[in-house]
């Protein structure tokens, strides 16, 4: 490929191999620029490059350390931005916090902060893979391109597991029913849902969704402390607490091949209980297919001694570790895919090709 003109690639400490690659194929070299902590644990960027009227990609995705990986592209765009830097784009394969875009319980909305300090910084682009929901794109100020990793997934199905034509894709949830529809769409597969948890699997409890006091029990109370016995509690529907059914397939699997499909693999408890389950009821192998294979902690063990037969994950996040644990885990690259939307971007093409049903190649 072509080397662009005018380009400067950055990187962080994220993920040196995927930027190695880049560099590769974009025909260029990645630009000096030195991260590293002090002993304060404060983070520190040295540019060793003019980016003044430049265009600057910065690859940096999240990683097990994810809270200085944001902090380290946060600084390197503000270098950038504050060196008169024309464009600034965040190459961001895997963002983080991306699983955190609603208001749960007592908590906030964390992409969204991340989205405003991403932009505060400097950033002008955002180029990412599958975010895990749609509607963060929203929360910047600044274009986001998600790009898709499926072809790639599609294409490795296709061609590494021989007799897929006797698969049918396998939602982990009812929450990942549109994305398995999507791929059985496009390869001419039936799927099967799985509803319901584990029965080792339980939601902490913390008095937010109980059941509100029965009528007799509130008089009782408003009584205690002086106060009238007419409320309007005594007119409120009494509620049920929430209570998930236990684990089950809805679709025929038998005799099948099982893959399922998410965007992101990280605690794989609820992956091996459904693999499990989809063993007992007649499938002769699992494979599990995602975008991000975050796979902390003790996952890859947990793939080991599970029922999965394979995990496919692309190159989003470096997990060259976990593959050193479990030789069930397998890695699709996705550099190429990145590379041309950094093309396209720096020669203002069109992007919509990428987002056609096209083929890896």
């Amino acid at each position: 490929m072509q080397a662009p003109r005018d380009i400067l690639l950055f990187t962080g400490t994220s993920h040196p191999e995927l930027a190695q690659q880049l560099a590769r194929r974009l025909g260029t070299s990645i630009a000096p620029c030195n991260v590293y902590s002090k002993s304060n644990r404060e983070t520190v960027a040295d540019m060793g490059a003019s980016v003044r009227q430049r265009d600057v990609y910065i690859l940096q995705t999240g990683s097990k350390d994810v809270n200085n990986t944001i902090m380290e592209l946060l600084i390197i765009a503000y270098a950038c931005k504050t060196s008169s830097a024309r464009n600034i784009i965040g190459v961001i394969p895997y963002l983080p916090y991306s699983r955190h875009s609603k208001m749960r319980k007592r908590g906030c909305i964390v992409s969204k902060l991340l989205a405003k300090m991403m932009c505060k910084a400097g950033l002008t682009h955002v180029l990412t893979i599958d975010l895990h929901s749609k509607e963060i794109q929203g929360f910047f100020d600044v274009p986001v391109d998600n790009l898709r990793a499926s072809p790639f997934l599609l294409d490795y199905i296709r061609k590494e597991i021989p007799d897929y034509r006797n698969a049918v894709i396998v939602a982990k949830d009812p929450g990942s029913a549109k994305k398995a529809t999507s791929f059985a769409e496009r390869l001419h597969l039936g799927i099967a849902v799985i509803h319901g948890t584990p029965k080792d699997v339980l939601e902490p409890h913390d008095g937010e969704s109980s059941p509100p006091l029965s009528p007799s029990a509130s008089a009782t109370s408003l009584a205690n402390l002086g106060h009238s016995t007419t409320t309007g509690m005594d007119f409120f529907p009494v509620l049920t607490a929430k209570e998930k059914p236990p684990m089950s397939i809805v679709g025929d699997v038998g005799g099948r091949i099982a893959i399922i499909v998410d965007d992101i693999v990280d605690d794989v408890s609820t992956l091996t209980a459904a693999a499990e389950l989809l063993k007992q009821r007649g499938a002769y192998k699992v494979f599990v297919m995602a975008t991000h294979g975050i796979l902390s902690l003790d996952a890859p063990q947990m793939i080991e001694d599970s029922e999965i037969d394979e995990v496919i994950v692309t190159n989003t996040v470096p997990h060259d570790v976990q593959k050193m644990q479990c030789h069930k885990i397998k890695t699709v690259d996705i550099s190429v895919l990145l590379c041309e939307a950094i093309r396209r971007i720096h020669y203002n093409e069109s992007m919509s090709f990428l987002f056609r049903d096209a083929p890896a190649d």
